[in-house]
């Protein structure tokens, strides 16, 4: 039997959801792009962040897995399933047994646990500390293990009604956990940035806009927003969650790909500056006793202090 829950049709649901996730895979594969471009602009081969364009192929990949799973399974239900189903097409979507739905779900935990993974490795390179993130760790594990269970119940599930039986439990558990851990890791990632970017303002003679802290608070009220939004579904035992589950794999990448933009472009800034200060260091060093005066060097360091929070750590560059 078909679902009766309130909202819009499964087979409606479907066709918003395939279309709503293309949209967004258009804007993640640009801003992949952009990512590449940035992290390779004018570097050589070997200077190439290699784990960041890894990572950033591995969700571009991922993405791209599951719009294609998600055409099929459309193409399957609306065309294959119209008639010989019983019940239909919605009867097809709803069904959770699905292999299609199955490898959506793997899909998308996967894309949620490197996610979640990539902010709380932020968060260790940030605070330069493993106990930091223990509670995060510990959550992320919850993440994968409700993610099995949850896969694993789909697969062999007996109900097609995933608000009331034992799968709805896990979703609800699934979601709930990657969205606290995506609220403390954020949370502990700006407010290290934060105190730290205080501190350097109180020896500044104007104040920095914190332009990377805006990133990564925009990243993390993007990926939230997307995870309420489906708690809400949920509460409602609304279909809309099914709509909501799709988005949340392109958003991941969009909202990673914001941060990794900015990264890479904040290091070509200071890569052009360490060009510009080797450049002017003999004329520093001709008028140093003439003219007394604040060096260019200091000049550039208050101008670029919105970056002193980065731990002083090849590794903390390398990867952030």
């Amino acid at each position: 039997m078909a679902q009766t829950s309130p909202g819009i049709p499964l087979d409606t649901a479907a066709i918003m959801s395939l279309v709503l996730e293309g949209i967004l895979y258009g804007f993640s594969v640009l801003m992949f792009l952009g990512t590449i471009w940035t992290i390779a602009y004018k570097r050589c081969i070997r200077d190439i962040n290699r784990p960041t364009v890894a990572v950033a192929t591995l969700l571009l990949l991922l993405s791209t897995a599951h719009v294609v799973v998600g055409i099929v399974r459309v193409e399957d239900g609306l065309v294959n399933h119209c008639d010989t189903s019983q019940g239909g097409s919605v009867a097809f979507f709803a069904d959770v047994s699905q292999e299609t739905f199955v490898v959506k779900d793997v899909l998308l935990i996967l894309q949620t646990l490197l996610g979640d993974g990539l902010v709380i490795y932020r968060c260790y390179i940030v605070w330069q500390s493993a106990w930091i993130i223990v509670i995060p760790c510990m959550l992320w594990c919850g993440i994968a293990v409700f993610g099995i269970f949850t896969v694993y119940n789909f697969s062999r599930a007996s109900s097609n009604d995933i608000f009331t039986s034992q799968n709805g439990h896990f979703v609800a558990t699934f979601i709930t956990l990657t969205l606290v851990t995506n609220l403390l890791s954020s949370g502990l990632l700006a407010y290290r940035i934060w105190t730290n970017e205080r501190q350097v303002s109180g020896i500044r003679a104007s104040k920095g806009k914190l332009p990377l802290l805006r990133v990564f608070v925009d990243a993390a009220i993007l990926y939230s927003a997307a995870l309420c939004s489906s708690i809400i579904c949920f509460a409602l035992s609304n279909n809309g969650l099914y709509v909501m589950a799709d988005l949340h794999v392109p958003v991941i990448s969009i909202a990673f790909y914001m941060v990794f933009i900015r990264i890479a472009s904040s290091q070509h800034s200071q890569d052009y500056i360490s060009t510009v200060l080797r450049g002017t260091s003999e004329i520093e060093r001709r008028n140093s006793q003439q003219y007394p005066m604040q060096s260019l060097h200091g000049i550039y360091k208050q101008n670029d202090a919105s970056l002193t929070f980065l731990p002083n750590t090849p590794k903390a560059h390398h990867y952030l």
